[in-house]
């Protein structure tokens, strides 16, 4: 018996943070719908996958990729189809192997790629993820009640109860604390219960178009979403042992401007005096002697990353924790 062929493909999750707003580098498809930079890994042109990576990003989008570490690989049957099947129409399977790359490239030097590439705010396809002000107020209005619907709907009581517990560890019920690295397990519940437009796609339960209005977020092409959310959940996480957040830092910055970054990534706030000891202890930044030139208030003065710390512990980062 023959086996199906099977395609690799190559898809990076591009970040920046531009104006306290996180950022993905998106190709806006010619059906309206976003994209992260995607394409076909060739074995016998491209040595590495990394190679092919940077051979797609570039065509597509003009840029040079800097920092870059692999995510997962996603091998979902039919992840890229509008609909079930087993594969694409010639019967191949598709698995993609995701990146994330850091960049402090602004929107101006995406303007400079092909056309139809843009930055796009993270919080546009993952809106119930920033909670720096109050609590996203679709998750009580919205997200909850239908996931009450969703556990009610379980075959029996036991899968009722593994549902109730993901609802409740997910999106903090029940005096459970948000847990901002759960990004990618609140997707894929989110998914489950039908309430992203990705999944009446993939389920294609009726010959209807799927309501947009009636769905959370916005889609993107295939399973980038899910890719997005997946490196959303690693950026998060690494951040607290790698000090990754300065691959986002201009050369110089201001102990206010480092906190909004980080806060922008996580979607919380955080208690300024807690996180300027933190960074302190730390020993991740040293002041230049700097100052901002400020027409209004007392100047801030002006930090850099220290590198050197990379040499003086295996694992240093934002160790995060009093918020707000």
């Amino acid at each position: 018996m023959s086996q199906p062929p099977i395609s690799i493909g190559l898809s990076a999750a591009i970040v920046s943070v531009e104006k306290e707003n996180p950022c993905a580098l998106v190709v806006t498809q010619e059906d309206g719908e976003d994209a992260l930079p995607f394409g076909p890994f060739d074995p016998e042109s491209q040595r590495t996958l990394e190679q092919g990576l940077r051979k797609w990003v570039g065509e597509q989008t003009r840029f040079d990729l800097g920092y870059t570490e692999q995510l997962y690989t996603f091998g979902d049957r039919g992840r890229h189809l509008p609909s079930p099947g087993p594969g694409n129409a010639d019967g191949t399977r598709v698995v993609s192997v995701g990146y994330l790359a850091l960049t402090r490239q602004s929107e101006d030097d995406a303007s400079e790629g092909k056309r139809e590439t843009r930055w796009r705010g993270w919080y546009h396809y993952f809106p119930w993820e920033d909670w720096r002000g109050p609590k996203p107020q679709m998750i009580d209005s919205v997200i909850l009640p239908k996931l009450k619907a969703f556990v009610k709907g379980a075959a029996n009581p036991q899968g009722a109860d593994l549902r109730r517990d993901r609802v409740r560890l997910c999106f903090g019920a029940d005096g459970v604390a948000w847990d901002e690295e759960k990004v990618l397990e609140r997707y894929e519940l989110l998914y489950e219960a039908g309430l992203v437009q990705e999944a009446s796609r993939d389920t294609a339960k009726s010959g209807r178009r799927p309501d947009p209005a009636g769905m959370l977020g916005a889609a993107m092409v295939y399973d980038h979403r899910r890719i997005l959310a997946t490196a959303i959940a690693r950026l998060r996480g690494k951040m607290k042992y790698r000090p990754v957040v300065f691959e986002l830092m201009a050369p110089s910055f201001t102990l206010l401007e480092l906190q909004r970054t980080v806060e922008a990534l996580l979607g919380l706030r955080l208690h300024k005096q807690n996180f300027r000891r933190l960074v302190a202890e730390q020993g991740l930044v040293e002041g230049m002697g700097k100052f901002t030139a400020s027409t209004r208030g007392r100047p801030a003065e002006l930090f850099r990353f220290r590198r050197e710390v990379l040499r003086e512990r295996p694992a240093p980062g934002l160790r995060l924790g009093a918020r707000r």
